[in-house]
């Protein structure tokens, strides 16, 4: 079977991770996927792996490949006017573009919906910015960490809550946005199916945050409060929190609607007559009483190393998570039994692992296909495609409109 997007040409004048990981889930569906970044390189290329006490002798930033897999990619200075004519060039040719540029730098080089829709009346036009197309922050930069994470809320309602807020954890918020943005992309080529007629998509990881903490936010707006945010010491739901096991290991325990599994908890935890005990035989008795019923599980789960537990809890029928450290999600038998992870091959590096596509199709080939590109490789390849001769390139080079 063939790839579900092959055919599809896409552009994308987007940067870190957000938007670049979007154009990397297109190609993983087949989509011929064109990267323009500056002569310099996207700067995620660059981002050091010892800031979060890792090293590799794989060339470059690993990270970068999840988000640019698959991709060519062109070294185009934006800053010259030559340079933004070759992407506006590059557009009359393509079904879809992605840019995170914010909506000032857009206008400045004329890569506006309204710059790009007249010459190619077709186009799929995502674009996407920290914190919308409006209001007095339009142009503001805006990661992840920033405007998805602590903006919109999160942050604050993460952690315990005697504790400074949490951080979250590099690309979180941008690969929760992308499959997201993607689904835009698609239901826009899907209307231009029908229409004949592309249209702009715009998203914004300040929305996205909002969308990820929808059912607290939702709750916020109806009742005009906030929600409490407990220690782990008082859940108001003992069988709806984490735990330690006697070898050190945290294993999760998930039942939020906790009456029908409290007497088999009881019973795995060999305490059966807890379930017949009048402070915590209802659910309004085990919230009063949490406190001392945490102590309690923790003393129980105290006793027995987190892999007998799990065969206890499933014995019983219970839910119930290891909390998992990624040395252990690469041994995953499940993860290995669904193919949640693939092998590539690097030019330099050799094969590697990296994440396959989240989504799993019974037919379409839709799988990882290569690693990233070098900055600028295609650079070349991909003008000549479009129309432009050597001599043209060698003109668009010696302004400083295109790189090496």
């Amino acid at each position: 079977m063939s790839a579900p997007l092959e055919g599809i040409r896409v552009l994308e004048v987007a940067n870190w991770l957000a938007v670049p990981a979007t154009g990397a889930l297109l190609a993983d569906m087949g989509a011929q996927v064109v990267k323009v970044e500056p002569p310099s390189g996207d700067p995620w290329r660059n981002f050091q792996l010892s800031s979060i006490g890792m090293d590799t002798t794989f060339p470059g930033n690993p990270m970068f490949q999840v988000d640019n897999r698959g991709k060519r990619s062109i070294a185009v200075n934006l800053e010259r006017p030559e340079g933004q004519a070759a992407v506006r060039r590059l557009t009359e040719g393509s079904d879809v573009f992605l840019t995170n540029l914010v909506p000032a730098r857009r206008e400045r080089f004329g890569l506006t919906y309204a710059h790009l829709s007249p010459r190619n009346p077709r186009l799929v036009y995502l674009g996407f910015s920290g914190y919308g197309n409006a209001g007095p922050d339009r142009d503001r930069l805006g990661f992840d960490f920033a405007a998805f994470w602590a903006r919109s809320g999160i942050m604050s309602l993460v952690g315990e809550p005697d504790l400074t807020p949490a951080l979250q954890r590099t690309g979180m918020g941008d690969h929760s946005t992308a499959p997201l943005l993607l689904a835009g992309v698609l239901a826009g080529l899907y209307e231009r199916a029908r229409s004949g007629r592309g249209q702009e998509v715009s998203g914004s990881l300040l929305n996205m945050g909002l969308w990820v903490l929808g059912s607290d936010l939702q709750a916020a707006l109806v009742s005009g409060q906030e929600p409490t945010r407990n220690p782990r010491s008082q859940a108001p739901n003992p069988i709806w929190n984490i735990y330690q096991a006697g070898d050190g290991k945290w294993l999760m325990l998930v039942m939020p609607t906790p009456e029908p599994y409290w007497p088999r908890v009881c019973q795995a935890i060999g305490r059966p007559e807890l379930a017949e005990d009048l402070r915590y035989s209802s659910t309004e008795g085990r919230k009063a009483h949490c406190r001392e019923l945490v102590a309690l599980l923790d003393s129980a789960f105290a006793t027995a190393t987190r892999a007998e537990w799990g065969q206890r809890l499933d014995a019983h029928g219970l839910i119930w998570a290891p909390v998992q450290g990624l040395s252990d999600v690469m041994a995953d038998p499940q993860v290995a039994a669904n193919g949640y992870l693939t092998t590539v091959e690097h030019p330099d590096y050799g094969p590697f692992q990296t994440v396959d596509t989240p989504l799993k199709f019974s037919d379409s080939q839709v799988h990882a296909r290569g690693p990233a590109p070098e900055t600028g490789q295609h650079t070349e390849e991909v003008l000549l495609e479009a129309g432009y001769t050597w001599d043209e390139l060698i003109r668009l080079r010696e302004a400083g409109a295109i790189g090496p």
